[in-house]
């Protein structure tokens, strides 16, 4: 799912190069946090007008941890 994430957010970014994706993980596996990072100039372009692409970016990644039964977060930026 990673490769969802990254895939996502380059597709959006004038500087895909930038994108980076770090993966935290439970201790049981049960659930998964996504941290995407992306230039400063691109984050207004990721989080779109009043959140609506960051939110459509973690419905997405939402359905594809339902279908492997985990729970998933992306947090975006520091």
């Amino acid at each position: 799912m990673k490769e969802l994430v990254e895939f996502l957010a380059r597709s959006i970014v004038e500087d895909p190069d930038a994108v980076e994706v770090e993966v935290e993980e439970g201790q049981d596996g049960d659930w998964v946090v996504y941290h995407l990072y992306v230039a400063d100039n691109d984050m207004g372009k990721v989080i779109g007008k009043q959140g609506r692409i960051a939110n459509a970016m973690r419905t997405l990644l939402k359905i594809a941890a339902t279908r492997r039964d985990i729970r998933v977060s992306l947090d975006i930026g520091d």
